[in-house]
């Protein structure tokens, strides 16, 4: 069995909260040995850790002698990277694998007292597509928190009227995507989630990638809400997206919207375990080629998309918002426990576009939607 090490914090390394299930803000050392668990860290976070993960050994730097170290005048740096050697010596730690973004400054330090690290960046990544049950619960506050929040973006939109110069107005001011972007910041709170950022982008802020929108929004034309919030408790994300339009519906955006509706419903019940992303990307492809529309699958090679369907079909979700399993022009092979989205979309530069997203949970024979919200185009 091969000893696994990993030094973060829980707040910023996915690799370190799916071993750890709390949120732990300074770095420690956590380690894996002959099927035994153990992690190196403060007194301050040990009653907290034993409540969330009971089978973690906590071993505290005192029992390797940091007092003596610090007293003695050594950096606490140093202090620290010795604290860990001594504990890998103590355990019979002679070698290990480690995360791609384990630090480089501890690694040399290992290797040159005797512990040999490599990196193994694709078992990390596996053992975090099959999800837990915890962070599938997080999923699902993490999805209704973003459900509640789109609730009150469309209320906006259908509660304004269009001016003079056909920008909606709310309430006597024009409706931007700031307004909406902060009525929809607290029902996330309220939810128990959190959003740093997310997309509320109209017209031709829908067709650049993650234009995350700015400015007034206008009738007759495509808000893109591409939302991605975490749920507080576990740090698991959610990602969905819905597009918009206030008044009279563009022939193109209502082309638009059909066909990623369809591009969805086809990828949707297609996903199950065994079929490769690719295979899944290659089916909203197809269907967008049929009626002209250029793809990264049909495009030549070395040119540049700015419209039609540019980029993945998906990708996986968990602790990080785009993670494993890939589902676009290089795929993986779907498991049991994935997590993924389905975001087809169609886009001219310049004016805007359509893009539809749900998630979805891999399981034995096919995939849960754990999406449950309308597609229309009218708010």
């Amino acid at each position: 069995m091969t000893d696994v090490l990993i030094h973060a914090d829980t707040t910023r390394s996915p690799a370190m909260r799916h071993e750890v299930p709390l949120g732990i803000p300074d770095p420690f050392l956590y380690v894996e040995r002959d099927g035994r668990r153990f992690v190196v860290i403060t007194a301050f976070e040990r009653e907290r850790l034993k409540a969330a993960a009971p089978d973690i050994e906590a071993l505290p730097p005192e029992q390797f002698g940091i007092d003596e170290l610090l007293r003695a005048g050594t950096p606490p740096v140093e202090a620290t990277l010795e604290v860990y050697t001594r504990a890998l010596r103590e355990l019979g730690v002679t070698e290990a694998v480690v995360p791609a973004r384990f630090p480089l400054e501890l690694a040399d330090h290992l290797r040159t007292n005797g512990v040999d690290v490599r990196v193994d960046r694709d078992l990390f990544e596996d053992r975090r597509r099959s999800k837990t049950e915890t962070e599938i619960a997080g999923l699902r506050r993490a999805q209704r928190a973003c459900e509640a929040a789109l609730d009150v973006a469309r209320r906006m939109l259908r509660d304004s009227e269009p001016g003079g110069d056909g920008v909606l107005q709310l309430d006597g001011s024009a409706l931007t995507s700031e307004r909406i972007k902060a009525e929809m910041q607290q029902v996330f709170i309220a939810h128990g989630a959190i959003a740093d950022e997310f997309i509320v982008a109209s017209g031709a802020q829908g067709a650049v990638g993650h234009d995350m929108g700015s400015g007034p929004i206008s009738a007759g034309v495509p808000v893109v809400f591409d939302l991605w919030p975490r749920d507080t408790e576990t740090a698991v994300y959610t990602d969905m997206t819905r597009t918009y339009v206030v008044g009279d519906v563009p022939d193109e955006i209502g082309e638009y919207h059909r066909l990623c509706k369809e591009a969805l419903e086809r990828t949707t019940a297609a996903a199950k375990p065994g079929v490769n992303g690719r295979e899944l990307m290659q089916i909203a492809c197809d269907l967008f080629a049929e009626h002209g529309y250029p793809t990264q699958l049909t495009k030549e090679p070395g040119e540049v998309l700015d419209s039609g369907f540019f980029h993945g079909l998906g990708h996986g979700v968990g602790l990080e918002v785009h993670e494993r399993p890939r589902l676009s022009v290089v795929g993986d092979d779907l498991v049991p426990g994935d997590v993924i989205t389905l975001e087809p979309g169609l886009y001219r530069a310049g004016y805007g576009g359509v893009r539809l997203e749900d998630i979805l949970l891999v399981q034995d024979g096919g995939a849960e939607t754990i999406t449950d919200y309308p597609y229309e185009l009218e708010p």
